[in-house]
C-alpha cells in the first residue's frame, strides 16, 4: 500500500530497521543538525526525534540519507514512472513491446490530483510558528528555517490545481527583523516557478496567497525540487512518484495539502521585503542576508500526531544528493530530446551542482574535416541555455567517438581525458557578465559572474605528468606543490601574494605535460581526494576573474594560452564565509553517540 503519510513512511523504515529513534530531549539550536551530520556522514539509519526543546512536536530526518533507503522509499513507484517517462521519450517503444508498458496508463492516472473536502488530516489542529521547531543547522543561520518546505501558488484568479507552482524556497520562521507569529521570510528569485505568480499578482490589487506544506507523503518533497517544464504541475509528479494522488482542499483562497504534517498558509506582501539570512547552504557556505519578500501568517495547521520534516544543508554531498540521484535516474531517457546529441551529463553534486558540468557530446556533421571541437560547443552553448543547466559556471565537454567507454560519473578519468587532448589556445570559450546562481558568491556582484565551455575532441595531443619540472622555483608567498592527479597540480598561496609573479616564474619551465594549476589556500587539502579537488577549484573561482594562462595568447578576442591554465581558487574578501560547525556543540552532541546514548554505535 502507498504511504499515506510522512509517519507511515517512518513506521515502514523502521520495521526494516532503516530507522533510528532518538529518545533524548535534543535542542533544534544546533544540535539536531550536528546529530544528523554525524550519521548522514555515517551513512547512517532515518532519524526520529522523539523530543524537541521548546516544541510539542517530534522532528524526523535523513528518511533520504543513502541511496539505498530513497530507492527503498520509492521501490513500488519508481519502475512504473520509469516506464512513463520512457514512452515520453519514445511512444514507438510501445509498439515494440506493449506487454512491458501495460502499467503506464494507471501510473499516469495516479499524476492527478484529487479534490476532498472530506477527509483533511493536516487540519486536526492548530498552533503558531513559535511551536515549531526552529531549526538552525550554522552558527551563523539568521534564525530557525525550515529545510524542506513545500510552497504552493497559483496565477491570479485561478482555483485549478493543475496550474498550481509547488517549489522548495526557503523559509525564514524567526530572527532577524521578523515579528514572530506574524510574518516569515520567503527566499526565492524572481525566475523562478512562484516569481512568475508573484509578478502577475504584482499587476492587480488582489492579495497574493501562499501555501507551505512541510511533511506528507515523502514524494511530495522530492516533487517540490523535480524541474518540470513550465505549465506542468509538480502535484502530478508527486501523485506518480507516490503511488497515490495528491489529495488537496481549499481554505478561502489558500490550497491546502490534505495529507501534510504542517500547512502554513499566508499572503506574500508584494511589494515589500526584508532581510533574510545568512543561511548555511549547499555550496559549503554561508548565502548571506539580502531582502527577500516576506509573508504574513494567516493559519498553521497540523495533523495528528505530525512529524517535522527537515533535512540539514552544507557542503555536499549532503542528504538532498539524493535528490539528484533520483532526478538523473529518471531523466536520463529525456536527455537526447532536451540535448540532441548529448549523451551524458554530470551536475557534479560535490562541487555544488551548479558551479560544474561534465558533458559527453557528439560530433555528427563533418567525420571527414579536422578533428576540432564542432558540433559539442554548439551543445554545450544548448546546454548552458536551459533551465537549471544554464547556471553551470564551467562546462567540460568531450566527444563520445574518442573513447566510447568514457563516463562524466568517474571524474578523475573525465579530467585525464579531456586534458589529454585540449588545446588552450583553441578550446577555452568564456561568457562575461552573466548570471550564475544566487548563492554562488565568487562572482563580480550578487547572481553575477561569468562562464566558459572547455570542450576538447581529437586525439591525445600530450601525456600526462605528475612530476614537477626540474627548474621550478616558486616566488615568496608560493609553496608546497603537490599533484592531485596526473596533469593537475595544486599550488598554495597566501592571500595578499600577488598571482603576477607566480605567472612569471611558472613561464620559466615547462607544463606542457601539465595542463591545469589550481591554486588553493591548503595544497594538500584540494589534493586529499576528488570531493576536495571539485568543491574548492570551482566552487571559488568566477572563469573572466580567475583563470589564468601560461604565455596567453589573444586572437580577435579570443583569450587562450601556450601551456598550462591557472584558476586561482583562494578564498577571497567578497566570498562568503564557509560552514564551520560550532566546537562546543559538538561536544555537547557527544552524549547521543555514547554508550548510555540513543546512537551509541553510530559515528
Amino acid at each position: 500500500m502507498p504511504y499515506k503519510s510522512l509517519r507511515d513512511c517512518a513506521n515502514d523504515l523502521e520495521k526494516a530497521g532503516k530507522l533510528v529513534r532518538v529518545k533524548e530531549e535534543v535542542d533544534a539550536n544546533l544540535e539536531m543538525a550536528e546529530i544528523h551530520r554525524r550519521v548522514y556522514d555515517a551513512a547512517g539509519p532515518a532519524l526520529l526525534f522523539e523530543k524537541v526543546k521548546d516544541s510539542p512536536f517530534q522532528a524526523i530526518s535523513n528518511i533520504y540519507g543513502t541511496i539505498e533507503r530513497t530507492e527503498y522509499i520509492f521501490r513500488k513507484t519508481i519502475p512504473k514512472i520509469k516506464k512513463v517517462i520512457q514512452l515520453k521519450a519514445d511512444p514507438t517503444a510501445f509498439l515494440k513491446k506493449p506487454s512491458a508498458f501495460l502499467s503506464a496508463p494507471f501510473t499516469a492516472l495516479q499524476a492527478l490530483p484529487k479534490k476532498s473536502n472530506f477527509s483533511i488530516p493536516v487540519k486536526y489542529g492548530e498552533t503558531s510558528i513559535d511551536k515549531l521547531p526552529q531549526l538552525k543547522s550554522w552558527p551563523m543561520d539568521g534564525g530557525g528555517f525550515v529545510t524542506l518546505p513545500q510552497v504552493l501558488t497559483l496565477p491570479p484568479g485561478s482555483r485549478n490545481i493543475m496550474e498550481s507552482n509547488l517549489g522548495m524556497y526557503r523559509i525564514q520562521l524567526s530572527g532577524n527583523d521578523y515579528k514572530l507569529n506574524e510574518e516569515i521570510g520567503m527566499h526565492y528569485q524572481l525566475h523562478r516557478g512562484i516569481g512568475i505568480h508573484h509578478t502577475a499578482y504584482n499587476e492587480i490589487e488582489d492579495a497574493f496567497p501562499v501555501s507551505i506544506f512541510i511533511g506528507g507523503n515523502p514524494s511530495n518533497a522530492f516533487s517540490a525540487i523535480m524541474p518540470m517544464p513550465e505549465g506542468l504541475s509538480e502535484l502530478t509528479f508527486a501523485g506518480m512518484l507516490a503511488g497515490r494522488r495528491f489529495r488537496y482542499s481549499f481554505d478561502g483562497p489558500h490550497v491546502i495539502s490534505n495529507d501534510a504534517d504542517f500547512c502554513i498558509t499566508g499572503f506574500i506582501r508584494k511589494n515589500e521585503k526584508k532581510l533574510e539570512g545568512p543561511f548555511g547552504d549547499h555550496l559549503g557556505y554561508y548565502s548571506l542576508a539580502h531582502e527577500f519578500p516576506v509573508m504574513d501568517v494567516h493559519k498553521v495547521y497540523h495533523r495528528k500526531d505530525p512529524l517535522w520534516h527537515f533535512t540539514v544543508v552544507g557542503r555536499p554531498p549532503q542528504e538532498d544528493s539524493s535528490f539528484g540521484y533520483l532526478i538523473h535516474q529518471l531523466v536520463v531517457p529525456l536527455t537526447a530530446g532536451e540535448f540532441p546529441g548529448i549523451h551524458e551529463i554530470h551536475a557534479v553534486d560535490a562541487a555544488g551542482v551548479h558551479p560544474l558540468l561534465l558533458a559527453i557530446g557528439s560530433e555528427r556533421y563533418m567525420p571527414f574535416r579536422e578533428e576540432v571541437p564542432e558540433e559539442i560547443i554548439t551543445q554545450a552553448t544548448r546546454i548552458l541555455g536551459s533551465g537549471q543547466t544554464s547556471l553551470a559556471k564551467y562546462l567540460f565537454i568531450s566527444n563520445k567517438a574518442d573513447a566510447p567507454n568514457l563516463t562524466c560519473k568517474n571524474i578523475p578519468a573525465f579530467f585525464n581525458h579531456l586534458l589529454e587532448r585540449v588545446d588552450w589556445q583553441r578550446d577555452l570559450h568564456f561568457q562575461t557578465k552573466t548570471t550564475i546562481d544566487t548563492l554562488d558568491y565568487s562572482g563580480s556582484g550578487w547572481n553575477a559572474g561569468s562562464k566558459v565551455i572547455i570542450a576538447a575532441r581529437g586525439k591525445a595531443v600530450r601525456k600526462l605528468s605528475n612530476k614537477l619540472p626540474d627548474n621550478l622555483n616558486l616566488p615568496a608567498g608560493f609553496s608546497k606543490p603537490k599533484f592531485f592527479q596526473k596533469g593537475i597540480l595544486a599550488i598554495q598561496g597566501e592571500a595578499s601574494t600577488s598571482i603576477t609573479q607566480l605567472l612569471y616564474a611558472l613561464e620559466q619551465s615547462n607544463f606542457k605535460e601539465i595542463p591545469l594549476i589550481i591554486l588553493c589556500d591548503d595544497s594538500e587539502f584540494l589534493s586529499a581526494n576528488t570531493n576536495n579537488f571539485v568543491w574548492i577549484t570551482f566552487t571559488r573561482s568566477n572563469p573572466s576573474h580567475d583563470v589564468y594562462g601560461l604565455h596567453a595568447t589573444t586572437e580577435n578576442k579570443h583569450w587562450g594560452c601556450k601551456d598550462a591554465i591557472i584558476i586561482d581558487a583562494r578564498i577571497k574578501q567578497h566570498h562568503a564565509p564557509p560552514l564551520i560547525t560550532d566546537k562546543a556543540v559538538e561536544k555537547k552532541v557527544d552524549r547521543f553517540f555514547a554508550k548510555s546514548g540513543s546512537l551509541y554505535g553510530m559515528r
